[in-house]
């Protein structure tokens, strides 16, 4: 890949007097088994992250469906140029919690609406941190599952513009990870946004604090103890 091909044409709303954070937490190239995330992921502690949001409106779930054909390789899609709001944007399959059923019935039946994933063939293996976001105060609790196979998808033209399946790898290059840090305008927190800039897309916010932690949680047998934003 590129650098020359890395990044897409979302809208950053970057506020003014933002800087550069902290580098990535991770060496470049690291390598990444699927068997190790889900042992990682079996003892994390969950927690609910501090974003600097208002209360949540709602709840809403997200799935992290991972596979290795051969290597790690996460499910994400790109929503059309159309939407409402976040338009453009790279994101999991995911969405608001219907009445009568539990987040994790809601990350399955997003998927199956979006990308028609057979999810009879997930096994969830664990979850990161819940977070609520700044843009839609939704608290978004991010379920990961994993597939023993490369799974057969058909994105929904109603929510999705395209599926992007993207080896982990890819994350981890060199230079395709940035940290940002942004001061909301009338706020005085600070807070940390992270950036993936991979081939084709940009992907920023709450997708990529997620893949961040999946990452981490990934690469350090002290996982349950990585619970910072």
């Amino acid at each position: 890949m590129s650098a020359s091909n890395r990044g897409g044409q979302q809208r950053i709303p970057r506020p003014d007097g933002w800087r550069l954070g902290s580098p990535a937490p991770w060496p470049p190239n690291a390598n990444i088994d699927l068997d190790a995330i889900e042992r990682h992921l079996a003892t994390r502690l969950v927690t609910s992250q501090r974003t600097g949001a208002p209360p949540p409106k709602r709840d809403s779930a997200v799935l992290i469906a991972l596979y290795a054909d051969p290597e790690v390789t996460v499910v994400l899609t790109r929503r059309p140029q159309n939407m409402r709001t976040h338009s453009g944007e790279v994101s999991f399959p995911g969405g608001a919690q219907d009445p009568g059923e539990t987040l994790w019935e809601t990350a399955c039946r997003e998927a199956r609406e979006e990308v028609q994933l057979d999810t009879s063939l997930l096994r969830r293996i664990g979850e990161l941190d819940h977070l609520t976001t700044v843009s839609s105060r939704a608290r978004i609790v991010p379920f990961v599952a994993r597939l023993e196979q490369a799974p057969s998808l058909v994105a929904n033209p109603d929510e999705v513009d395209a599926i992007l399946r993207v080896p982990l790898s890819e994350l981890l290059a060199s230079d395709v990870y940035r940290e940002e840090i942004w001061k909301w305008p009338g706020s005085t927190q600070e807070r940390p946004v992270y950036f993936f800039e991979i081939d084709g897309d940009t992907i920023w916010g709450a997708t990529a604090n997620l893949l961040r932690q999946l990452l981490v949680t990934a690469l350090t047998d002290k996982a349950k103890t990585e619970n910072k934003p």
